[in-house]
């Protein structure tokens, strides 16, 4: 009897241990199915974007561990590319010179974008607006009129020169926009580009004559800010959490983020400048895995839906972001109605801008 006992206690044990490695096996199946880790450099501006759960989870669901760090878009080419599958800088124009270094000769993909704005604590959006720097559209946000901006700034114009600006203590000295560094960072390198188009009498910059002549309005513009940040993360939260200047430009993407993850705006205004630049987040494939991922994060509709979730404009799906952000519609023009869009001038030329820009 005992040993009859001990038999079946043992059939008992070993049934529970093999159910218990098949149950084990099923729970590896369905909370995790990735199978490639690709590194990556990218934008600070994505961070976000791929350090969030959901998005984790949404690739690992299609074979994929994502690990990545950041680097300022126009710096990227001067990295060891060899210890990455793919760059991911913040415009075309830094991804054609990361391209011509990889070893893989394929298209880059441009699976979001997002205009270049300008965020405003009130006081001063009101300020502008009072002295035809600005035409609101709403109470959260406006339009940034470039040339009378332009001008002021040729003029060395001062809050202190603008009506109502002297009742606001945080409003004093010189008018500029807070931007990153253009030698380093895409948007940085962008408001050059904005800035000289509309300068040029809409035209874009090509040639040397034309750095020339924009050459003194671009250091002005530049200078006046002293030290820049590298990448536009850091600014950003710096004008959320109240410190720094008034102005600071950013990608509209940074807005939406804020707005449809539901976090504290402030007294935040978003102007859209009447003349911008859309910025391409543009994927270079290092690797053939690199190449693989670009493509799902351009067609995969989970991974679509979170890009607007973080703010990004899908290519070629407006109406996803327009629903999306429908109850921040006072923040944000959704369909970029009466917004301009300055075209970008080669690499090359921009980085010549940049060297005069900073002295």
């Amino acid at each position: 009897m005992r040993r009859i006992l001990g038999i079946a206690l043992a059939v008992v044990l070993i049934g529970g241990v093999v159910a218990a490695v098949v149950a084990g096996r099923g729970g590896q199946g369905t909370s995790s199915t990735a199978t490639k880790t690709v590194h990556g450099v990218i934008g600070s501006e994505k961070a976000e974007f791929f350090d969030d759960p959901d998005v984790v989870e949404a690739l690992a669901a299609a074979g994929w561990k994502i690990e990545t760090e950041t680097s300022g878009s126009w710096a990227m080419d001067r990295l060891p590319l060899k210890d990455y599958d793919f760059a991911f800088p913040s415009s075309q124009a830094p991804a054609e010179e990361i391209r011509a270094k990889s070893p893989l000769k394929t298209t880059p993909v441009r699976p979001f974008y997002s205009p270049l704005v300008v965020v405003a604590h009130s006081a001063a959006a009101k300020v502008l607006a009072d002295n035809g720097l600005v035409r609101m559209t709403g109470a959260k946000s406006g339009t940034l009129l470039m040339d009378p901006y332009l001008k002021g700034v040729a003029a060395d114009r001062n809050w202190s020169q603008l009506k109502g600006a002297p009742a606001h203590a945080e409003l004093s000295g010189s008018i500029f926009i807070t931007t990153t560094d253009p030698s380093a960072s895409n948007s940085g390198a962008l408001y050059l580009a904005l800035t000289s188009f509309v300068a040029e009498h809409r035209k874009v910059v090509s040639d040397a004559a034309g750095i020339d002549r924009t050459a003194a309005l671009l250091h002005k513009l530049v200078s006046a800010q002293g030290a820049q940040q590298t990448g536009t993360d850091a600014p950003f939260r710096d004008f959320i959490s109240g410190v720094g200047n008034p102005l600071v430009l950013v990608y509209e993407s940074q807005v939406a983020s804020l707005l449809l993850q539901k976090q504290d705006a402030g007294d935040l205004v978003v102007l859209y400048p009447d003349t911008t630049v859309y910025s391409d987040h543009t994927l270079v494939p290092l690797t053939a895995d690199g190449e693989a991922l670009g493509k799902l994060l351009g067609t995969d509709k989970r991974l679509r839906e979170l890009a607007v979730r973080h703010g990004f404009r899908p290519q070629g799906a407006r109406a996803e972001f327009t629903a999306a952000t429908k109850p921040y519609s006072d923040y944000l023009n959704q369909t970029l109605a009466g917004i301009g869009q300055a075209p970008v001038p080669t690499a090359g030329i921009l980085r010549q801008m940049a060297q005069r820009a900073r002295g």
